[in-house]
C-alpha cells in the first residue's frame, strides 16, 4: 500500500469553507486507509493501493459531490514530498521572508509560470511538479508568482503551500 499526500486548491479562502473533519470523512469513504487531515488549508495524508491519477480523480469527484464546489487537488507520493522538502534551498523560518512551494499536477504549468514571471521571487525548480520561491513578509499576495498562480488558467493544476506546511505533511507520514 502506497502513502500519498493530497493538497486541495483554494480551500478556506474565497468563500469555499470546508471543515477538515468532514473532508476526512468524505475521503475516508474512498478505497483508502489511514486518512489524516493537517491544518485548515486542505492537506491530507493517506494510504491506498490506487495510483496517483485514479486517486486524484476519485478525490476530486468525491469533494465535488459532497461539497458542491469545483475541487482541484495535487497528489504526491510520500517519496515525492520527502524529495521536495529536502531539495528546497530556502529556510522554513526567516524573520523577513516566507518560503513557498508551488505544486502542480502538470509540470508544463510550472514552466509557463516561470516564463511568465521571468523567474521572479527566486524561483527554484525542486521537481517536475514543484517550484520553491520567496516572498518578503507582508508581500506574498503581490509577489509576481502569487499573482500569476491566481489566474483562472492555473486553478486546475496548481496550489501553493509554505515550507512549514510541507514539513508538517512530511512528518505526518507514519
Amino acid at each position: 500500500m502506497a502513502q500519498y499526500a493530497i493538497f486541495l486548491r483554494g480551500v478556506n479562502v474565497g468563500g469555499i469553507t470546508l471543515k477538515m473533519a468532514e473532508v476526512r470523512d468524505v475521503i475516508g469513504a474512498l478505497d483508502v486507509t489511514d486518512v489524516a487531515t493537517l491544518l485548515a488549508s486542505g492537506n491530507i495524508v493517506l494510504s491506498t493501493d490506487l495510483g496517483a491519477r485514479p486517486l486524484k480523480a476519485a478525490v476530486e469527484a468525491a469533494l465535488r459531490a459532497a461539497f458542491g464546489y469545483d475541487a482541484w487537488v495535487v497528489v504526491l507520493t510520500r517519496a515525492e514530498v520527502e524529495a521536495i522538502v529536502e531539495a528546497c534551498p530556502y529556510p522554513a523560518d526567516d524573520a523577513s521572508t516566507h518560503t513557498y512551494i508551488t505544486l502542480s499536477s502538470d509540470p508544463a504549468a510550472l514552466d509557463e509560470l516561470a516564463a511568465a514571471t521571468d523567474g521572479a521571487d527566486g524561483q527554484e525548480r525542486l521537481a517536475p511538479g514543484a517550484t520553491a520561491w520567496l516572498a518578503p513578509r507582508g508581500s506574498t499576495l503581490v509577489s509576481p508568482l502569487s499573482k500569476a498562480t491566481a489566474k483562472p488558467k492555473f486553478k486546475a493544476t496548481t496550489t501553493t503551500r509554505n515550507l512549514r506546511t510541507m514539513l508538517k505533511v512530511r512528518a505526518a507520514f507514519a
